[in-house]
């Protein structure tokens, strides 16, 4: 129902990187898909909540008992309607900026200081609810666009991982998407 909608960005950013690593990712109780490997020598674990998305830390707090996450090693990927559409934006830590499931990560891991990625969806028209805007359709326009920064995304995850958050920020935020700056389509390696 709410797949191809704007709310699905970070989806969208698991699903490219599951590709990419070539990982199926299985059901982890009732509360969300996992998958795990090794990424540039680091140990992985991806997961996609099966919750609502404003209920994702029951699904994080699940992982972070089984696997004894820490904070800073949780990395967050929404949607933000606060970002253009195409842009990405990288942070160490930071607040919730409104987004319930940001809240709900935030309670799960008892801290704000985790990293998170935020996928540009841009903002809902005048007059137009902001839970409406990221639940509903896109016109092709726009999942074209939102179909380019998925794996620019990816690329930035995986910058994190390979190397730190710092540098993946230096490489990735702030640059608009276009035809020359587009994502790579396969791991380049770490």
């Amino acid at each position: 129902m709410y797949a191809r909608t704007r709310h699905n960005a970070g989806f969208w950013v698991a699903d490219c990187l599951s590709a990419r690593w070539g990982w199926r990712l299985e059901p982890f109780g009732d509360v969300c898909q996992l998958g795990s490997g090794a990424v540039g020598g680091h140990d992985v674990l991806l997961a996609k909540p099966d919750t609502f998305m404003n209920e994702s830390g029951r699904a994080l707090g699940r992982l972070v008992e089984r696997f004894a996450l820490v904070p800073g090693n949780v990395l967050v990927v929404c949607d933000c309607i606060d970002l253009p559409l195409g842009r990405i934006r990288l942070r160490p830590s930071g607040g919730d900026g409104g987004h319930r499931g940001l809240v709900s990560v935030a309670e799960a891991l008892a801290s704000e200081e985790y990293p998170r990625l935020r996928v540009g969806v841009g903002r809902p028209p005048e007059g137009v609810d902001a839970a409406d805007f990221v639940l509903g359709r896109m016109s092709a326009e726009v999942e074209a666009v939102v179909a380019r920064v998925v794996p620019r995304a990816a690329d930035a995850v995986e910058a994190a991982i390979c190397g730190s958050v710092e540098q993946a920020m230096a490489e990735f935020n702030g640059r608009v998407l276009d035809d020359e700056n587009s994502a790579k389509t396969e791991l380049g390696g770490c």
